[in-house]
């Protein structure tokens, strides 16, 4: 369907004709003047000392150039048919912990040994490209929490902005609280049964205004699900000035609040320790029954403005060009 988004600029077509009615003819009157040096162009570019045939080709070129700047100014569209969109009407927030301690290299990624936060990029990434259909948003937090991407049906934007995230870009500390509390924020006006919080982080909460089971219980009362994945390896072996020596790189994640979290919200708690689990975590998550609702259409729209814009640049150009040649 064709329609013209800007209907009511058709009012300034009859503009130069106004401009001509209002302005005083040549030689009406006796008055001081400015000289125009290129007063013989203008007489040229518009035919009047070149005969009827030369002034009527400027008249219609410069009707035809007036008429296309209109056209493309009232923004002429073409509506196609209505498009079914897929909805499962699930909304989910990402909680992505971007602290210091991601920097840890113990989990692999097609055989080679990455940081945690590299790792959780990778898996996030495909996560994203299943929830069609579904609103996604990124939280990054450290030490404090940021919305990085909010809810949107644009899934390849949260995949960019994900592909982007650093450690550290928040800080080297760990706002778990603020985290959940910036997603409540942002999930509470959604339907009920479709708000899903999805928490990944490597430590304990180490900074923030509100803590994490203050945050939980706001959450609970505002229907929000929220998952959590406690990721890190449990058992790492370095080398050392006495000899090769085991480690725990996951000493400092606080399992206990994240399992706390994810019974006070309805959610389930996840241990990653390696790649391999945190894609089954999120292939679990994946499966969670959609929140069925009525589904969305959408109708194609093309811009046709650059069509009477093209036409009008020609137009220019013609006389121009006439205005050389003479």
């Amino acid at each position: 369907m064709f329609s013209f988004q800007w209907w009511w600029m058709i009012l300034v077509l009859p503009l130069p004709l106004l401009v001509r009615w209002l302005t005083p003819a040549a030689g009406a009157r006796e008055q001081a003047a400015l000289v125009v040096p290129f007063y013989d162009v203008l007489q040229n570019a518009f035919g009047a000392s070149k005969g009827l045939q030369g002034g009527a080709w400027s008249l219609v070129t410069a009707v035809v150039m007036w008429l296309a700047l209109v056209a493309a100014a009232m923004r002429p569209q073409w509506l196609g048919e209505p498009l079914d969109v897929p909805l499962t009407g699930r909304d989910i927030m990402l909680g992505l912990d971007i602290s210091g301690s991601m920097r840890e290299r113990d989990f692999s990624v097609n055989g080679r040994t990455v940081e945690r936060l590299e790792a959780a990029k990778v898996v996030a990434n495909e996560f994203i490209a299943k929830r069609e259909g579904d609103r996604v948003g990124l939280i990054l937090f450290g030490d404090n929490a940021q919305v990085q991407t909010p809810l949107t049906y644009d899934l390849q934007t949260v995949q960019h902005f994900l592909s982007e995230t650093i450690v550290g870009l928040i800080g080297s500390s760990t706002a778990i609280g603020d985290a959940i509390g910036l997603a409540v924020k942002r999930l509470r006006s959604r339907p009920a049964e479709s708000r899903v919080f999805i928490l990944l982080t490597d430590g304990a909460n180490t900074a923030g205004a509100v803590s994490p089971a203050e945050a939980a219980k706001v959450a609970a009362d505002n229907d929000i699900r929220i998952h959590t994945i406690g990721v890190g390896a449990e058992a790492v072996t370095v080398e050392g000035l006495f000899g090769k020596r085991v480690i725990n790189p996951s000493r400092s994640l606080d399992e206990k609040t994240l399992k706390e979290i994810a019974e006070a919200t309805g959610g389930q708690y996840f241990r990653a320790r390696n790649t391999a689990e945190m894609v089954k975590i999120y292939e679990v998550i994946n499966a969670l029954e959609p929140t069925e609702i009525d589904g969305a259409s959408l109708r194609p729209l093309t811009e046709l403005y650059i069509w009477p814009l093209a036409l009008a640049l020609l137009c220019s150009g013609m006389i121009v060009w006439q205005r050389g040649v003479r």
